[in-house]
């Protein structure tokens, strides 16, 4: 059985505070464009934050951090272990042009592995990805160790089966070069209406790539 969770607990520092996902990105804010793809695709849909009232009137439950001062891999502990199911897609909150397309290939791709890991020219994006129950466990193990950074926790966990997804594969779900393109900053924030703006007026017009900041994934649950 599948879950998904939305990880909301940043403290978007270089937003000024905003919160990055009730940012309007042409006519709906960046959860609400989440929201509507994840409720294709699994039953149940968490959010996790440490505001509840902020997100109290989107319908899913909202749960905050297992784990405090644990950082985006806390909050993607709690996203898996909260779920209560054997598997759990996890997205961040901050990515607004994710499609239903490349969702439903990492859950498909999900049902036999403990993770389905994206891996763009930019690196890894851990917080784009499906994790079983059992990766669940062993990133607690590895919050308890220490460790903090995302990545080092996944490809250091004990026995995880991870399935990679490199750029070759990314390619025919990100033919625009959108796909991990994260809201992190006001400059980022304006790109992102700008380029909404541009895809909608006309998809026969080729549009310039833009790269994702996936060093940005690894701080953005908090700050």
């Amino acid at each position: 059985m599948w879950s998904a969770a939305i990880l909301a607990g940043g403290r978007a520092r270089r937003l000024g505070g905003r919160d990055k996902a009730a940012l309007q990105i042409g006519p709906s804010a960046i959860l609400e464009r989440q929201l509507a793809i994840l409720r294709t695709l699994v039953d149940r849909i968490l959010i996790v934050a440490n505001d509840e009232a902020r997100y109290a009137s989107y319908g899913v439950p909202v749960v905050c951090d297992l784990v405090p001062d644990a950082g985006a891999l806390g909050g993607l502990y709690t996203a898996i272990r909260a779920a209560g199911t054997s598997r759990t897609l996890v997205i961040a909150c901050d990515l607004p042009f994710l499609t239903r397309a490349f969702l439903s290939r990492l859950v498909a791709d999900g049902d036999e592995v403990d993770v389905v890991l994206p891996r763009t020219a930019d690196g890894f994006q851990p917080l784009c990805a499906t994790y079983s129950d059992r990766a669940g466990v062993q990133l607690g193990i590895e919050i308890q160790a220490g460790v903090r950074k995302v990545i080092d926790a996944v490809r250091q966990a004990d026995g995880l089966v991870i399935r990679e997804l490199g750029p070759a594969e990314l390619a025919p779900y990100d033919r625009q070069g959108t796909l991990f393109f994260n809201v992190n900053t006001p400059d980022d924030y304006g790109r992102a209406i700008d380029l909404e703006a541009r895809l909608r007026s006309s998809s026969s017009v080729g549009t310039p790539k833009l790269r994702a900041n996936a060093a940005g994934f690894e701080g953005d649950h908090d700050g």
